[in-house]
């Protein structure tokens, strides 16, 4: 089995799933989360810098978050970039304390963030898709070169298989766990 990692794939694949998390994690739900300021990057020091290091975050209630920004000159900043942001708050200064509350999410609202939790959806199966043909397609090299045998590529195809069958359903199960979660009033 010289040239042909299957923890390779599987690790490939839950790339894609990883990625799949993290974007799921940006997507605003009715509920404060921590992960939801991620991507705002702040100008500050004369260079765009993320958020978490100018400033602690936290979630005190779930319709609430908070950034304590730790140099005062750079409160501004903070401010600026997350009211620019394109995710719909409005902080509230308080001193070196933001308090960011989260609004209430309409039924519309809630309809165009599962759209969006669908798109990414479909890009993370196509990730797994695509690694699970570049394995398939190795495979195939070898068993030409005779690195592997018949019996060996089918075995080895099996199991690329059931690896992408298996991470497809975690990909699917964890859409519908954030469907359930941005459809909850």
């Amino acid at each position: 089995m010289s040239g042909f990692d299957l923890k390779e794939i599987e690790r490939r694949m839950r790339g894609a799933l990883m990625v799949l998390k993290q974007e799921f994690g940006g997507l605003r739900t009715g509920r404060a989360n921590m992960s939801l300021l991620d991507p705002i990057m702040v100008n500050a020091y004369g260079s765009q810098m993320p958020l978490n290091q100018l400033a602690t975050i936290n979630v005190p209630e779930s319709r609430l978050i908070t950034v304590q920004v730790w140099d005062r000159s750079q409160v501004g900043a903070v401010e600026r970039a997350i009211r620019e942001s394109d995710l719909g708050l409005n902080p509230v200064v308080e001193g070196q304390l933001l308090r960011l509350p989260i609004p209430e999410l309409n039924e519309e609202r809630r309809h165009e963030i599962a759209k969006v939790a669908h798109k990414y959806t479909e890009q993370a199966r196509v990730a797994v898709r695509n690694v699970r043909r570049d394995g398939m397609e190795h495979l195939k090299r070898m068993e030409k070169d005779g690195d592997i045998g018949k019996d060996e590529h089918h075995s080895l195809s099996t199991k690329v298989q059931d690896l992408t069958d298996k991470i497809v359903k975690e990909i699917d199960e964890t859409l519908a766990s954030k469907e359930a979660e941005i459809m909850q009033v």
